[in-house]
């Protein structure tokens, strides 16, 4: 590892080699790293921990016996330290948006801004749902009871990899269950920064467990593992057919936030020259490593011209470069295979015939190495093409054109994911209307500011159960009838 690495994440050495456990940091039980590499240099610039499932049995044990404790707090003392964790974050932003900077590639002005506080605002909403939420309510002499379901693994993604940990274990802990979390492998750094800091929190032993270690090994054996009574999974579609069907013997709950092909639906009465440039921005947002980006850009046929150049001249204008720089806009995609991936499905858009409008092949020009992708925008693109229908994971937007509103709804429920989608119109009764028509668990009319309560979540693979708000909030609580009550 580097020394100027080393400063940047701000890893205590001697924990980068250790889980954190009971409360307490320690060696896995057979000695083994994985290396964390700088996406923009191609450098190894950290070792972390490799667990094994004997770590993910002292994790789970330390988590089912932390619970008893923890889910008979009380509500206030949840809220105390909940929102002693949403401080520490704060206060730790800039060493948790330099560790996420050098362990998968973003931009340092977007992980200072977005990365870090939205990660924030799931810990400040989960500790807000949680001081006015009602337990219990009697109707009719039934009491209808919500408990916290006991032990919850927690596995999170690679490309949102702070944001995605407060989505799950904040509200978690918040329900009163206690936790093992099983970050990316290939983005570890920040889960280690957030770990010290629930240590610091006072978060008491036991309730937040941390196992760094690949899915074939750690993530298998939380799903099957008989003492874990929940499995919330972030990643792709075959990680969370594989965690599911390993957490089938053992019926435990399994919620999953997956793929997705999100479309962006701009209607004929859009003000076209204000839709579009958000539009392809919010498609590159993150490098376009974002399951809910609106990668497919649903236009009328008779502006695909208009659209066509709004959309090149807005991708042009991106700096894509070093991460460090506070004038990058787009830095690397996160790691070696997913460039490969981003690299194999533009070509595959080229062979299949689609106008390249912009971008393309390649590293981005001004790199020889590091993971710069071309911001690539295709247009002409038929719904039959890879391309529509593939998650591409990076910066590449397809432009499809349609002839009426009718056939805009078929082309934008095309597709086997449902997460997240667009809808642009100045006409409200008819964006609402078309939204409704959507096959999708969460539609935006016309750029609305993130809402951290708003429920996220999918339909058909895009996967099952919601994040955020109250609706994440009661994804940790069984329901319990006690009819009598009186």
């Amino acid at each position: 590892m580097t020394t100027s690495s080393s400063n940047r994440h701000s890893v205590d050495p001697q924990t980068l080699r250790q889980l954190y456990i009971d409360g307490a940091w320690s060696a896995p039980v057979h000695p083994a790293t994985l290396p964390v590499v700088n996406p923009a240099t191609e450098e190894i610039v950290a070792e972390v921990a490799s667990g094994s499932a004997e770590d993910v049995d002292r994790a789970v044990a330390a988590a089912r016996a932390a619970f008893a404790g923890w889910s008979a707090t009380p509500v206030d003392a949840r809220v105390v330290i909940l929102g002693k964790i949403h401080e520490l974050i704060l206060e730790r932003k800039e060493a948790l948006a330099q560790a996420l900077s050098l362990e998968m590639g973003a931009a340092i002005s977007f992980a200072r801004a977005m990365q870090v506080p939205l990660a924030a605002e799931h810990v400040r909403v989960a500790r807000d749902v949680l001081a006015t939420y009602r337990f219990q309510n009697v109707e009719n002499g039934t009491a209808i009871q919500r408990e916290p379901i006991g032990v919850c693994g927690l596995i999170t993604p690679w490309n949102w990899p702070l944001y995605q940990i407060t989505a799950k274990v904040a509200p978690a802990i918040a329900a009163g269950c206690t936790v093992v979390l099983k970050p990316s492998e290939l983005s570890p750094l920040s889960a280690l920064l957030f770990a010290q800091l629930v240590h610091d929190a006072g978060l008491p032993a036991g309730v937040f467990n941390l196992v760094n270690g690949s899915g074939a090994e750690v993530g298998a054996a939380m799903a099957a593992h008989p003492d874990i009574d929940m499995i919330s999974i972030t990643g792709s579609n075959r990680a969370g057919a594989l965690v599911a069907q390993a957490a089938a013997p053992t019926v435990k709950r399994v919620t999953q936030e997956l793929g997705g092909k999100s479309p962006n639906l701009l209607l004929p009465d859009a003000d076209f020259a204000a839709a579009v440039p958000p539009g392809v921005m919010s498609a590159f947002r993150n490098v376009g490593q974002s399951c809910s980006a609106p990668t497919r850009m649903i236009v009328p046929r008779n502006r695909l011209a208009q659209v066509e150049a709004l959309a090149a001249e807005t991708a042009n204008a991106i700096i894509v470069g070093d991460p460090q720089s506070q004038a990058t806009v787009l830095g690397p995609i996160a790691n070696e295979a997913q460039f490969n991936r981003v690299q194999t499905m533009i070509e595959a858009g080229l062979s299949e015939g689609a106008k390249l409008v912009c971008g393309g092949p390649g590293r981005a020009p001004g790199f020889d190495r590091g993971f710069y992708t071309r911001p690539t925008v295709f247009s002409q693109v038929d719904s039959s093409m890879r391309i529509a229908q593939e998650e591409i994971f990076g910066p590449v937007l397809c432009i499809i054109p349609y002839d009426t509103v009718d056939e805009a709804v078929a082309i934008a429920n095309d597709t086997v994911y449902g997460l997240g989608a667009h809808v642009q119109g100045q006409d409200l009764e008819l964006a609402r209307s078309v939204a409704l028509r959507i096959r999708s668990g969460q539609v935006l009319l016309n750029y609305p500011a993130w809402n951290p309560m708003a429920p996220f979540g999918g339909y058909k693979r895009s996967g099952n159960g919601r994040e955020y708000g109250i609706h994440g909030f009661e994804e940790y609580l069984e329901i319990k009838a006690i009819v009598g009550f009186g």
